[in-house]
């Protein structure tokens, strides 16, 4: 049925057509591609959607080539830089309010190159991307033939539909979505990077991104309360700090255009990038939901992952052994405010003595060199356990001292406050490192304790 679609609009479509060649000589250096420079006006005046690709390989990582031939003319221009026995990333944008080409391209390129050795495709449809978004949106389904016939050329070239790992942002992870649909979810991978929430959210899975789109679909939530879309939408969905208001962006509109409007959903992007960089591992945990996840009630993956967390970044099927796999898995982590976003999980794990009234404590964890971490807890008169989890900056074998404050009001909660034990773990609990632990604390109201840890790891 895909197909039947597709054809019906390839006589309109039918605009790019690549040839891939493996060559043995280095080609001369031909001047270095960029995003499309039509003017505005030169757009509207046109007859058709302008969608061109730029080509980088390890091989020409920093100057892009352009990787277009016109079928009508028959006019070749081809690279010999392609080669159809490598890995291809194709990088689809999202909506370009401004009409500006997306800066952020070459950082997640150099990043995919550096990581593996693969043929890089950037999509350019900025200047089908740039109008009023519920235009923008009529036009992705257009795009995606486009690709379509691509990548349909360049599997008579040798490349597999296997081999395909498509990475979209917003908009584009729904670009991305619709492509899997037309090959009938035989491409290899489809990242969705914060895909776009608006018309999307309610929409029929044909028309946005899912699960069946591709033999592996994984999206990263940012901004789920506003631009991104809050359902899950791949085999696995990583919902950083619950999927909206990222830490370190802010939180009031006399901010930057930047910091209050998109800060929240390019995080996903940015995360990404980081991920593939390799500066620590960036996992997420199964949860019914985040407030459980914050309770310390989901610190394991077992279940639907057979004990393996799930990892943003590069792995096969974002290192999920499970078959089949999990189907619309929300998964969570903690990220922390600047690059490289990454957060040691920390497991808080107390026993009060039982209390007349509900009583509020706050813990802070220090590793010198670094912010420190705050938790606070309120700790309910019907309770006596008490879990919590946090992101730290550093692991448990750089937490250097534990301080702890009750900070609960003078009339209307506990006085003081008996803890039986307080510990605190990092999960997963991969590399079998005890608990740190400190027994029987009495602390006043208003009254701050701390406890310094000589390591041992």
């Amino acid at each position: 049925m895909a197909w039947k679609w597709m054809a019906c609009k390839t006589f309109v479509y039918l605009l790019v057509c690549v040839t891939s060649a493996v060559g043995d000589e280095e080609p001369s250096r031909p001047t270095c591609a960029d995003f499309n420079n039509t003017t505005w006006l030169e757009y509207r005046q046109a007859t058709k959607l302008q969608v061109q690709y730029l080509l980088l390989t390890r091989k020409n990582a920093d100057c892009a080539s352009l990787f277009t031939q016109d079928c009508l003319n028959h006019t070749q221009k081809h690279t010999a830089y392609f080669n159809s026995s490598l890995p291809t990333k194709v990088i689809v944008h999202g909506y370009r309010a401004m009409g500006s080409k997306p800066s952020w391209v070459s950082g997640l390129a150099q990043a995919l190159l550096q990581e593996e050795d693969v043929n890089v495709l950037v999509v350019d449809w900025v200047y089908g991307a740039s109008f009023a978004y519920n235009l923008v949106v009529e036009n992705y389904k257009e795009v995606a033939v486009q690709i379509s016939v691509l990548i349909n050329q360049l599997t008579k070239y040798g490349s597999t539909l296997e081999s395909f790992h498509f990475i979209g942002v917003s908009l584009g992870a729904h670009v991305c979505g619709f492509v899997g649909t037309l090959f009938e979810g035989k491409l290899g991978r489809i990242t969705g990077l914060d895909p776009a929430g608006p018309m999307f959210k309610g929409a029929d899975p044909y028309d946005r991104l899912d699960s069946s789109d591709a033999l592996f679909v994984e999206a990263i939530h940012t901004d789920s309360d506003y631009f991104g879309i809050s359902i899950p939408v791949g085999h696995v969905d990583f919902f950083l700090n619950g999927g909206m208001d990222q830490a370190g962006c802010a939180r009031s509109k006399f901010a930057s255009m930047y910091g209050y409007v998109i800060c929240d959903h390019m995080r996903a992007l940015h995360v990404y990038m980081s991920a593939l960089n390799g500066s620590c591992l960036l996992v997420g945990f199964p949860c019914s939901s985040y407030e459980e996840f914050l309770a310390g009630k989901c610190i394991t993956c077992e279940g639907p992952f057979n004990g393996t967390c799930p990892q943003i970044g590069l792995l096969k099927n974002s290192g999920i052994t499970a078959t089949p796999l999990p189907d619309q898995k929300r998964v969570y982590l903690l990220t922390t405010a600047t690059p490289p976003y990454c957060a040691h999980h920390i497991l808080v794990d107390l026993k009060v003595s039982p209390l007349d009234k509900t009583a509020e404590v706050q813990l802070t964890l220090i590793s010198t060199g670094h912010p420190e971490t705050e938790i606070k807890l309120k700790l309910n008169a019907a309770e006596t356990a008490f879990k919590a989890v946090a992101a730290h900056p550093e692991g448990l074998c750089k937490i250097d001292s534990v301080q702890l404050k009750n900070i609960g009001a003078r009339f209307t909660r506990q006085g003081d406050v008996h803890f039986e034990y307080i510990c605190i773990s990092e999960v997963p609990h991969t590399r079998g490192l005890d608990p740190l632990c400190v027994k029987n604390i009495h602390i006043g109201r208003g009254v701050s304790w701390s406890h310094d840890f000589v390591q041992v790891c």
